[in-house]
């Protein structure tokens, strides 16, 4: 069972993990003009509670994840309440590609789980239609403090690197700015603040 799995049950009992999904969502409206019957799929959804503060926003949502268990848990909230126009996906796009177009593609704190993110922000990119919008909020670059010892992902981001990033693989206008900042106690008592951005770019 992997880490993502063993959490699932437990993810929605995180205040702090509501908190975030609701300002991330809070920025995507304030930085995309967000229509009528555009389909969104986010991305790493876990148990899609950004998704759920967009839900009315959106004609689909595909909520795309590579943990079973996280699925199984969305699968069982969309049932709870009734929701129409969520679609969980069991599913990894950094090793499958996926055929389905969307008019935005969104995630928050899954991107520094990438292994590469040249390659991810590709598939974005072909996955989006034309006048289509990607938003990725994740940590500014840390010490590695934020998840300690042992992790093998990224240390946050540079926001200007990644911001070329996107432009060099066909995207346009990006935007980013602070929507976020998560408190963390080291085992030394201290405790550190991790920001957290929104970048949101086109692809025209």
């Amino acid at each position: 069972m992997s880490e993502f799995d063993a959490k699932a049950r437990d993810w929605d009992k995180n205040q702090r993990y509501i908190d975030r999904s609701e300002a991330v969502a809070k920025a995507m409206l304030q930085l995309i003009p967000i229509q009528d019957g555009m389909k969104a799929l986010e991305y790493g959804s876990g148990t899609a509670l950004l998704s759920f503060a967009l839900k009315d926003k959106f004609s689909e949502i595909t909520l795309m994840d590579n943990s079973h268990e996280m699925t199984l848990v969305t699968e069982e909230k969309i049932a709870e309440q009734h929701v129409s126009n969520m679609k969980p996906l069991f599913f990894d796009l950094e090793k499958e590609d996926y055929e389905e177009r969307f008019d935005i593609a969104y995630n928050q704190m899954v991107m520094h789980h990438v292994g590469d993110i040249d390659l991810m922000l590709a598939k974005f990119h072909a996955l989006l239609n034309p006048g289509g919008y990607i938003a990725i909020a994740d940590l500014y670059s840390e010490d590695g403090s934020f998840h300690g010892d042992g992790f093998t992902g990224h240390l946050g981001f540079d926001v200007e690197n990644l911001a070329n990033l996107l432009t060099q693989n066909g995207f346009s206008k990006v935007k980013h700015q602070k929507c976020y900042s998560i408190s963390k106690t080291q085992e030394n008592g201290e405790v550190i603040e991790y920001p957290i951005f929104l970048m949101v770019a086109l692809k025209e």
